[in-house]
């Protein structure tokens, strides 16, 4: 029998290329900002200030991609990222490759969020169907 279907390993390829070649961060952003699916690069309009925050965000670990041939999933993510100090308020963030601007990923905190001290984003579980990235 012959299932047509984009192949899991091209899913894993596609990913493991390009999160492995790159550098990423994290920008985050205030009520002012517009981003959505139409993002295509790093911006710094509506994007926070305040102590502990530099423009451009920060540094992004990356989580290598993985497989799941079951699901037919290829999946990454990312290491929490910590400001500290930290004195701010944002609603959301942007994922972006540093080394070309481009958008990766946008990022919705449901609502303002405020930072006192210390500030953390943690992504979900690395797995295949909770991974912040997934192409299935």
């Amino acid at each position: 029998m012959i299932s047509q279907t984009q192949c899991t390993q091209l899913k894993y390829d596609l990913l493991n290329t390009y999160f492995t070649s790159g550098s990423f961060r994290l920008a985050l952003y205030g009520l002012t900002a517009v981003l959505d699916n139409t993002t295509t690069a790093y911006t710094s309009v509506g994007e926070i200030t305040g102590t502990g925050y530099t423009a451009g965000g920060a540094a992004l670990t990356v989580i290598p991609p993985a497989i799941d041939t079951t699901n037919n999933t290829a999946y990454v993510s990312f290491k929490p990222v910590v400001w500290t100090p930290a004195s701010f308020s944002c609603i959301g963030g942007l994922i972006y490759n540093a080394s070309t601007n481009a958008a990766v990923c946008v990022l919705s905190f449901g609502s303002v969020r405020t930072a006192s001290n210390s500030f953390t984003v943690t992504f979900p579980t690395f797995a295949a169907s909770t991974a912040i990235i997934r192409i299935s």
